[in-house]
């Protein structure tokens, strides 16, 4: 039984848990892993509960401030209590009415993906009568790290090719309503060890102190990006960083050398920050055989946890072994005894959490429990179909139930003459 069981037994299932504890600890290990002076951007996309939000930005030890990309991860950023003027809003498909609702809510600090971009903020800039703080995003030509997810280094839609920027800068300079004062780059995601990511890091710093250098970019605050790993939905540990404050003062030295010419660093985290605080808990609803396989049915799918699943997320997922000593999680594991499918209750093929996910003995009723959970969890999952109820979540602190919530979804109507 996890340590949850008994409100995943009160509560119902699905049930996701988010701890607190776990979330601080991670604020906590990021900040002490970098040198003074960095800011850390919490990237709502990963999770946008205000109350997770609000601990990331209140408690004891250095605030992170927010990143949002659309109108609602504001409204949670600003009912969690980050300062509108504090947050960066990051996206390539910022609509006009966006930004001018983004803009009347206090937004001054922009991620810029290209001239139309920053055109589009200026104009709604230009109507409040403000200038806005633009960050350009660059893509850089080249990317260091391989064996990670790459963000940068090929053609997207994200950034501005760095190639292009001497062309370009001119233009960018001359948008009414927008001061551009940074660079913002983003050249992975999840890396897979320490020294993917410190090579990344290194990279974008020599890429920003040369377009500075080469080019008169203004660099009054680099975003260096993210990339710290965490399992998803499987069992392990948050990644350490032991080497990564030393690599980036080493860096910072030799390509910013005069400590009072040097941008204020920052760096941004989703699943780092809150995917070891969540786990989600759900309930075998049956188990079948079908031609030699085992099927064991959750009461929780891609709907629940979907978690990018149609834009092909990584398989599988597993669940976190069962002890055989009741809530204590120090007792000794219970063996795998068989080899099974995690499948979903929806009425699609795709509806697959895990194959070839070993298991213990399992049977109808039981509660397993997927660890690593607690980021792109119900929000980048596939909530509204089959019309099945959003999952439970809660926080807890301790053994203290701090808030217990469910997303719904609503029609709006608004009949009429078109």
């Amino acid at each position: 039984m996890s340590r949850h069981s008994g409100l995943a037994e009160r509560v119902g299932t699905p049930l996701y848990v988010y701890d607190l504890d776990r979330l601080e600890a991670a604020r906590r290990d990021l900040f002490a892993a970098l040198p003074d002076g960095f800011d850390v951007f919490y990237a709502l996309k990963a999770n946008p509960h205000p109350e997770i939000a609000r601990a990331l930005r209140e408690g004891d030890g250095p605030a992170c401030r927010a990143e949002v990309s659309s109108a609602g991860e504001l409204s949670a950023a600003l009912e969690a209590g980050f300062p509108a003027d504090e947050c960066l809003y990051t996206g390539p498909g910022k609509t006009g009415p966006e930004l001018r609702g983004a803009i009347a809510r206090g937004v001054r600090l922009f991620s810029v993906e290209s001239l139309g971009d920053l055109r589009h903020i200026g104009a709604a800039a230009t109507a409040a009568k403000v200038v806005t703080r633009c960050l350009l995003r660059i893509n850089s030509a080249h990317a260091e790290a391989t064996s990670s997810i790459r963000m940068t280094g090929v053609p997207t839609q994200f950034g501005i090719d760095a190639e292009t920027l001497p062309d370009v800068l001119p233009r960018l300079r001359e948008v009414a309503g927008t001061r551009i004062v940074g660079a913002h780059f983003f050249p992975l995601s999840n890396a897979a060890d320490e020294d993917s990511l410190i090579a990344a890091f290194e990279n974008t710093l020599a890429v920003a102190a040369g377009l500075r250098r080469d080019h008169g970019l203004p660099l009054e605050l680099l975003d260096i990006g993210g990339g710290f790993a965490v399992p998803y939905g499987t069992p392990g540990r948050r990644a350490a960083y032991p080497k990564l404050k030393s690599a980036l003062r080493d860096a910072l030295d030799r390509h910013f050398p005069d400590p009072t010419d040097r941008p204020r660093l920052a760096c941004e985290s989703g699943r780092y920050l809150v995917g070891d605080s969540g786990s989600l808990h759900c309930s075998v609803v049956n188990i079948k055989e079908s031609r030699g396989r085992t099927f064991v049915i959750l009461d929780a799918g891609i709907n629940t946890f979907g978690g990018m699943s149609g834009l092909g997320r990584l398989l599988p997922v597993a669940v976190e072994p069962q002890s055989q000593d009741g809530d204590d999680p120090a007792g000794p594991p219970r063996p795998a005894a068989q080899t099974a499918s995690l499948v979903g209750p929806l009425c699609t093929p795709g509806d697959v959490l895990g194959r070839r996910v070993e298991l213990p003995d399992l049977a109808e009723g039981d509660l397993v429990t997927v660890p690593n959970a607690g980021a792109y969890g119900p929000t980048a999952s596939l909530l509204g179909f089959l019309g099945r109820p959003a999952p439970a979540e809660a926080l807890v602190r301790g053994e203290e139930l701090v808030s217990l919530t469910r997303l719904e979804q609503r029609r709006v109507d608004e009949s009429g003459p078109l």
